[in-house]
């Protein structure tokens, strides 16, 4: 979750939320997920280790993970705007 600019863990309201959307999901059709955290950090971003090991359990066993690297586009376009 981010707020004005600040990642934040979840509340368990939302944590629980995350993982319905995911368990209805699963096996069921496709889920596109995007952050900017490495998966390694999503365990404190989703808070409870429990429900992190379910969600990140649906999500990463069965996926196709496409790691981008290289310099912000937000630089860039900074760049060329002066």
């Amino acid at each position: 979750m981010c707020l004005l600019g600040r990642i934040q863990a979840l509340d368990s309201h939302n944590r629980i939320t995350l993982l319905e959307i995911i368990e209805d999901r699963h096996n069921n059709g496709s889920i596109i997920v995007t952050s900017q955290i490495p998966v390694q950090g999503w365990y404190d971003i989703i808070g409870e280790k429990t429900i992190a090991d379910a969600i990140l359990d649906r999500l990463i066993h069965q996926s196709h993970r496409l790691e981008l690297h290289g310099e912000s586009m937000r630089k860039k376009r900074g760049i060329n705007k002066g």
